[in-house]
């Protein structure tokens, strides 16, 4: 719970407050002091007096009422400190600031679980423990530095660690990103990153809140949570990136260490951003560059031009832009002539537009305006400059100002002298714009925010899919495991999954006669092994009836075969669909090509079920191979249309069978005909 004593408190006390500004108790002191703290502010030691002037009590029964307690002692003194606080000094807002509880112990847990319940029975919000702590523009209550200057406008962070949050800070600061609040949860014991979305999502004011969330988690306690008010301040117009530690298993291991974090499945993950429309970040750098291109005007479009005085960082940001699938299309015609006859002798206009080192701040602004109002089809523009030029850098950061407060496009400045113009580009930054002094950082972080759909429709797509005849087959199956190929074919058929014909036997004349009535060239697999193909349980295009008799004999002998199965040979494209159950985060489905692109390249793209079909294409046009989809070479494509409705029945059949843990479908191949499911395999566990 977020109780209004925790975001404007009328008064503070430090229990541990210090006169030693290299301890927490000090050093939080100091930071509430120097911020302009309005209310009422005192200490808790008993061997002072007086904490930097303020006034100090020896114990907590001297103190008067108290709206917000920090706590900045021994972790075994805290669960004794929060419930006198509470009970009788009327506190109820909480953070602790103390570390050694759950993160390190079973019995700092214990000593967590105490807090919590003392807090939750009298109303109390509880920050921490083991954090730095809460800053917002009315109470400075952190330990550590950098501060911001914060304002309502700027962007509220949110994160599990401190320590990122201070590095995180460190990043922003240099870059000119403004900040609102910065929410330190630790350890999360009662408030954690989704419960702050939820808080913000519930009392977001249009006309006053700020509009950018920057998240560092490690660890995602309610995806349902996070995926509702993610998606529902996205709708109300804020923006939002994430970086998620732990998705590989030693980061798991290591965001374990820290605040007890148990990592989820990446691909989970990035499914679940995808649906809430977070852009995922996966450095500093990146979230603090991404938060950055929030405070512009919002790209429509991926056209960009290049202003710079500079070749080098011009033709890097063109390859870097490129290969985040964005474009740096050539300018030539009338407009680009007219562009070059104003600029000095030797200047290029083909994009990037170089107006070279000598090139004047007149000569920027022109550039600049042609861009804006001349060449058509561009969307965007990268102004790269710093002091290798022979200008003034503060005339050219002058009118580099006054054309982004009057420009329609999107203007990226990119002043990477931070040394040698560190006055002029600190000048630049005080009236209220951003830098990116890296051209390669900002483009990767120009195609993650590109790249990422917007919130998916919250309705479950139901056309076509029979529910209650998936549930007969899940509630008349006989036990867990894999399912036999019947029980398969049925789940597929009533999901309205096209599948191609097939029988399966453990007689071999049954098992001749489907293949007469298929018709030559079949395929046959061996029935009981999952993985066919390590077991030599495939054979293709096999042509007679002699062929099939010698290929039913050996593969009956495989070990675990029960059956073969026999279907008519077809060619085509291979396609992957798969799916597999993540705690608390549901059923993951994944897409992509199959055969060597979905075993060995591991091409897929994730979404989170049950998805809609706006979702289903992100997922296939965000496929490295999806030109192959769309055709080249003079090899047809698919149907991309028929892929994404299968997709989403599958999504659909899994979102009311979760008994279902594991699934695939490969291949599910494409012809001229359409896509049919060749092969499936199915793993429920009740």
């Amino acid at each position: 719970m977020i109780t209004p004593q925790l975001l404007h408190p009328g008064s503070i006390v430090i229990i541990g407050a210090s006169n030693n500004i290299h301890k927490p108790g000090g050093a939080i002191l100091r930071n509430l002091i120097n911020g302009g703290y309005q209310g009422e502010l005192r200490g808790v030691n008993p061997k002072e007096t007086e904490v930097q002037g303020m006034p100090c009590f020896d114990a907590i029964a001297a103190i008067p009422p108290t709206d917000l307690a920090i706590l900045a002692i021994p972790a075994p003194a805290c669960p004794a400190a929060v419930e006198e606080l509470a009970r009788d000094k009327g506190v109820r807002a909480f953070i602790i600031l103390s570390a050694g509880f759950g993160e390190e112990t079973r019995e700092g847990a214990l000593l967590e679980e105490r807090i919590l319940e003392s807090a939750n029975r009298h109303g109390a919000a509880l920050i921490g423990p083991n954090c730095i702590g809460l800053m917002n523009t009315w109470h400075h209550s952190v330990f550590t530095q950098p501060i911001p200057v914060l304002h309502p406008q700027g962007v509220d962070l949110i994160t599990s660690s401190g320590a990122t949050a201070v590095y995180i800070l460190e990043s922003a600061i240099l870059k000119g990103l403004p900040f609102n609040s910065v929410w330190s949860v630790g350890n999360a014991r009662q408030i954690g990153v989704e419960d702050v979305l939820e808080y913000m999502d519930a009392h977001f004011d249009p006309a006053a809140d700020s509009r950018i969330k920057l998240l560092y988690i490690e660890s995602i306690r309610n995806p349902d949570s996070l995926l509702a008010h993610a998606a529902s301040l996205i709708r109300k117009g804020c923006r939002i990136a994430a970086i998620k530690a732990g998705s590989s298993e030693s980061g798991s291991r290591a965001a374990s260490s820290h605040t007890g974090a148990i990592a989820s499945s990446d691909s989970a993950v990035e499914a679940l951003f995808r649906k809430a429309g977070i852009v995922r970040c996966y450095s500093r750098e990146e979230l603090t560059t991404v938060g950055c291109i929030f405070t512009l005007p919002p790209l429509h479009g991926r056209n960009i031009a290049i202003v710079t005085h500079a070749g080098g960082p011009g033709v890097m940001l063109t390859d870097a832009l490129s290969k985040g699938g964005l474009r740096v299309p050539p300018l030539h015609g009338k407009e680009a002539d007219e562009l070059k006859a104003q600029l000095f002798p030797g200047a290029s206009v083909g994009n990037p537009i170089d107006i070279l080192a000598t090139g004047t701040p007149e000569h920027l602004g022109l550039a600049i305006d042609y861009c804006e109002e001349r060449f058509e089809g561009i969307d965007a523009v990268c102004v790269i400059f710093g002091t290798p030029g022979l200008v003034k850098v503060f005339d050219a950061y002058d009118v580099l100002d006054r054309k982004m407060q009057t420009a329609r496009k999107p203007i990226f400045p990119i002043l990477p002298s931070v040394y040698t113009a560190g006055d002029e580009v600190k000048e630049f930054l005080g009236r209220g714009h951003v830098n990116f002094a890296d051209e390669v950082t900002l483009a990767t972080a120009l195609s993650a925010v590109l790249d990422t759909p917007s919130p998916a429709r919250r309705e479950i797509e139901l056309d076509g899919v029979d529910i209650p005849r998936i549930r007969r087959i899940i509630d008349n199956l006989a036990g867990d495991g894999y399912l036999p190929p019947a029980s398969v074919q049925e789940l597929l058929c009533a999901a309205g999954i096209p599948l191609v014909p097939e029988a399966a036997s453990a007689g071999k004349e049954e098992l001749l006669q489907a293949a007469r009535t298929m018709g030559y060239p079949v395929a046959a697999k061996v029935v009981g092994p999952v993985h066919k193909s390590d077991v030599g349980g495939v054979s293709l295009n096999i042509q007679s009836e002699e062929h099939l008799a010698l290929e039913f004999d050996r593969m009956m002998q495989i070990p675990g075969a029960t059956a073969v199965m026999v279907q008519p040979m077809l060619r085509g494209t291979e396609l992957f669909i798969g799916a597999k159950y993540e705690p608390k985060f549901g059923h993951v489905v994944l897409c992509g090509l199959g055969g060597i692109f979905v075993e060995v390249l591991k091409d897929v793209s994730s979404g989170l079920a049950p998805l809609s079909h706006e979702e289903a294409f992100s997922m296939i046009h965000s496929l490295r191979s999806y030109k192959i989809i769309q055709g080249t070479r003079g090899q047809a494509g698919i149907d991309e249309r028929q892929f994404a409705d299968i997709i989403v029945r599958l999504s659909t059949l899994l979102r009311f069978a979760t008994e279902i843990k594991e699934m695939d479908i490969n291949p599910l191949l494409a012809t001229e005909k359409g896509i049919t499911a060749v092969d499936a395999r199915i793993r429920v566990e009740r």
